[in-house]
């Protein structure tokens, strides 16, 4: 089973220049999520989810204070080195699927493995099972246009989880798909979730798959807590 990495900030913020000025995004977001824990990351747009999921990520940098994945801190390191990091360790998943057009299901999960120059005859393994696990056997050798967007989606995911990544960030990865595709997907992703022992990091303004998270954190106005306290105060998800 894989293990997933641990995620923790402390007094993370992050400003974007604007005009003479600068603009606060997040103002300084304190949190631990645990190895293998799915959580949820909620809050209105601009509450600076996807910043955050940027900065975890290692796509962006933070303006200051600390983040640290799986007790790696990367924030200073040089940009080739969070790269093969961010293909290595980290699995991303998109409202919308970004799938190469020209690419088969097959050949868009393969991507990870190419940039990265895996072995090959593994990735194909890997690729095969993770598709056929999502139901998508059959659809292998199919294109995105012949895809429902449910189907994209989980390709998407295969995506994500081909190099068996120890964190998985996925922002509204159901935002385009109707009420019960979305639970599909999400159930699909917690059920991985459990079998894989991957971290997972999911933003979502779906209140009702929220709770099915083992945990929910909540932004508002660039921090942490339901009255913007800037340190966590997340709240457990229902049992289902």
């Amino acid at each position: 089973m894989i293990r997933g990495l641990s995620v923790v900030t402390r007094d993370l913020k992050k400003s974007y220049p604007m005009g003479t000025g600068e603009v606060a995004v997040l103002k300084g977001i304190s949190l631990e999520i645990r190895p293998g824990e799915l959580v949820a990351l909620t809050g209105e747009s601009g509450a600076g989810k996807s910043t955050l999921l940027h900065i975890l990520g290692t796509v962006d940098r933070s303006s200051g204070g600390t983040v640290l994945v799986g007790n790696e801190n990367l924030e200073d390191r040089p940009e080739h080195v969070r790269a093969s990091f961010r293909n290595r360790s980290v699995g991303f998943v998109f409202q919308f699927h970004h799938l190469l057009p020209e690419f088969t299901a097959l050949e868009n999960v393969l991507v990870p493995s190419w940039i990265q120059g895996g072995p090959e005859n593994r990735a194909q393994e890997r690729a095969r099972s993770l598709l056929e696990r999502m139901g998508l056997g059959h659809r292998l050798m199919h294109r995105p246009s012949e895809l429902s967007g449910g189907e994209q989606q989980r390709v998407a995911i295969a995506r994500a989880l081909l190099q068996e990544p120890g964190l998985v960030l996925a922002d509204e990865p159901t935002g385009n798909l109707d009420t019960h595709t979305s639970l599909e997907v999400f159930s699909l992703l917690k059920e991985l979730n459990r079998e894989e022992g991957m971290t997972v990091v999911l933003a979502t303004h779906n209140t009702h798959l929220a709770d099915l998270a083992d945990r929910v954190i909540h932004l508002k106005d660039g921090l942490v807590g339901p009255n913007g306290t800037g340190t966590e105060d997340s709240v457990p998800a229902e049992e289902t």
